[in-house]
């Protein structure tokens, strides 16, 4: 026991301060928190808004209707990966780590938009031709071609100019206002099934207007450098691992309704497609998350590794919880779900959408733990090899169950696929030596 003179040579104990009102506003002011909180707006925008319009569309257009839209914006999204070529990974990461040089940017940008010009014209070329092979695009023409040109408008968003950036704020303005106009549009004037063409147009002319908007923003900030031939190839090849994540990636998780078309109607292809955007639109607003740490951990993770260790462990953590209650809420609600936002001619989406309640925790755990840490490492080759193998795994079970099973062999598709993904991403998480470091712990060490 310590006797009074030894108690007053102790040094004071300090209290911690709490958190005062000034700390908490400068801690909103951090760039991290501000892009998350415009990318929620985003995420808001381009998840709920299509929920939002869903209950007209679903009574407005039927069943067969909505499935249609499903198929042609499914088959659009082959072309839109092409498209966009993993640029929105590849290019965020490196104008992350060059931010601050001016000529690298207008390099940068002039190179990525020089080749999505080009890979636009393939695309176009590559789905006229492959949609007079697929039945259920017969007479629907003005369906896809306005399906093409959001698919093209929607690519070339800068969207990864301002994400690398971390200066969201600009491209949210433009994506709020767009897509809220979009949705006010549909209500006025889609009014019968012979306007499920115009649901693809409105959408087309807001992303327009969005791409226009943020192309401008683009060039007027960092300028474009013409790009050259030489200059395009090297951008090619830079993206090429992220094209190849990325074509896994939409593979299994995007491609689905347009995969059911081929062995389905379109009633069926709407009772999967609708209970698909309403989980998508439940986990979409954990994206935001990942979105905003990406290139931020980018950033850090070669010169300080143990704060992005740290910064990464956080998003693991947010996420994971974040996911559980999400897909539980999505199981307990579905019958609520189907009901007021499909209508009721959609029952039998009911046992579709409490399959997909499964997806919040899985997506949760691997975009956390697998491309929060794996991509800002550039651990491209493993990542690919991960996404290429989930990817196999889905067609392969797409092709075997929808067949005899139709959206509810797709649904259990879509959650194997998934949890295959996951299972893959942790165990190589787990398996390299940054682990340890990423949780928290040592391995032999309390």
């Amino acid at each position: 026991m310590l006797t009074d003179g030894e108690l007053q040579t102790l040094p004071p104990v300090r209290a911690r301060p709490a958190l005062s009102f000034r700390s908490a506003i400068s801690l909103f002011r951090h760039s991290v928190i501000q892009n998350m909180i415009a990318l929620w707006g985003v995420q808001i925008i381009r998840k709920i808004l299509p929920v939002v319009t869903m209950p007209y569309l679903g009574r407005v257009l039927g069943p067969d209707g909505l499935g249609l839209v499903a198929f042609v914006q499914g088959f659009t999204t082959f072309g839109s990966l092409l498209i966009e070529y993993g640029f929105n990974l590849s290019a965020t990461r490196e104008l992350a780590r060059c931010r601050a040089d001016k000529q690298r940017r207008a390099e940068l940008l002039g190179s990525v938009l020089g080749a999505q010009i080009g890979l636009s014209v393939l695309a176009i070329a590559l789905s006229v031709a492959a949609s007079r092979f697929i039945p259920i695009l017969a007479g629907h023409t003005k369906l896809l071609a306005f399906g093409l040109v959001f698919c093209v408008s929607d690519s070339l968003n800068p969207y990864w100019y301002f994400q690398g950036m971390e200066r969201m704020r600009s491209v949210a303005i433009f994506e709020v206002a767009s897509k809220s106009a979009a949705a006010f549009a549909i209500f006025a004037l889609v009014r019968s099934p012979g306007d499920t063409w115009m649901v693809l147009a409105i959408q087309a002319g807001a992303s327009l207007c969005a791409t226009g908007a943020g192309l401008w923003l683009a060039l007027r900030e960092s300028g474009m450098s013409f790009p050259t031939a030489a200059r395009i190839r090297e951008t090619l090849h830079m993206g090429w691992p992220m094209f190849l994540f990325r074509g896994a990636d939409n593979l299994y998780a995007l491609g689905n309704a347009f995969v059911l078309g081929l062995f389905a109607s379109p009633a069926v292809v709407g009772y999967y497609a609708g209970p698909e955007k309403i989980s998508k639109a439940f986990f979409g607003l954990m994206n935001p998350i990942r979105e905003a740490l990406y290139p931020r951990l980018s950033n850090l993770v070669h010169d300080a590794r143990e704060e992005a260790a740290r910064l990464a462990r956080i998003g693991v953590y947010v996420m994971g919880i974040g996911g559980i209650f999400l897909g539980g809420l999505v199981y307990l609600l579905a019958p609520f779900l189907v009901r007021t936002l499909l209508g009721p001619r959609f029952e039998a989406a009911i046992p579709v959408l409490r399959i997909l309640s499964l997806l919040p925790p899985l997506m949760a755990v691997t975009h956390s733990v697998g491309f929060q840490w794996l991509l800002p490492l550039g651990m491209n080759s493993m990542i690919n090899r991960i996404m290429v193998s989930a990817g196999l795994v889905n067609f392969s079970l797409a092709v075997i169950l929808a067949p005899r099973y139709a959206h509810i062999g797709m649904a259990w598709t879509v959650v194997a696929s998934e949890a295959f993904l996951c299972s893959r991403m942790v165990y190589a998480v787990s398996s390299m030596e940054d682990f340890p470091q990423l949780f928290k712990f040592s391995r032999g060490k309390r």
